[in-house]
């Protein structure tokens, strides 16, 4: 009779341990976002889009060793004697077989780095050509891609980005 008692007595404080957590979470301020035109800003070590600086570029490879899933191509930039210089002619992501591990960055040796992370967390894609992602002197950080029926570099529509200036680490 007496373990009837302590069990009835432990489920009793059990539910009015998990009410008091509800309780004080009910009256805490709500934080809920008006999606389509309010976005949360993730915390700084999120791992988005992949951006790119051609400017800042010495084209060193590094990033596509260091690549795990090998869906970084880049093409140095020759003068006009036919000599590579430290520049980059082109660069190319492809999306669809990027893991975001953030490799690439990591290992990246210009200050500020040449490819970053950005706080993107809405890629949209319509067509297998938007997922890989070109850049060549003047353009964007976003990049362009080719479009093969247009044989154009076209710049993506859809993507609305949380942060105009993007975070670059030193």
């Amino acid at each position: 009779m007496i373990d009837y008692f302590s069990e009835v007595f432990g489920a009793f404080f059990a539910i009015l341990k998990g009410m008091k957590v509800t309780f004080v979470t009910m009256w805490k301020p709500a934080i809920t976002v008006q999606y389509p035109t309010e976005k949360l800003v993730p915390y700084s070590g999120f791992r988005g889009a992949l951006l790119f600086d051609a400017e800042t570029c010495i084209s060193c490879n590094q990033c596509v060793k260091a690549c795990p899933s090998y869906c970084i191509q880049l093409e140095n930039a020759t003068n006009e004697a036919g000599k590579k210089v430290a520049k980059v002619a082109w660069y190319s992501i492809d999306f669809g077989k990027c893991n975001f591990c953030r490799l690439c960055e990591e290992s990246c040796p210009t200050k500020p780095r040449a490819v970053w992370h950005s706080k993107d967390y809405e890629l949209t894609f319509f067509r297998r050509d938007e997922m890989v992602r070109c850049w060549k002197k003047g353009f964007d950080f976003v990049g362009m891609y080719w479009d093969r029926a247009a044989q154009a570099f076209k710049k993506p529509e859809g993507q609305v980005q949380i942060e105009t200036t993007q975070e670059r680490f030193n």
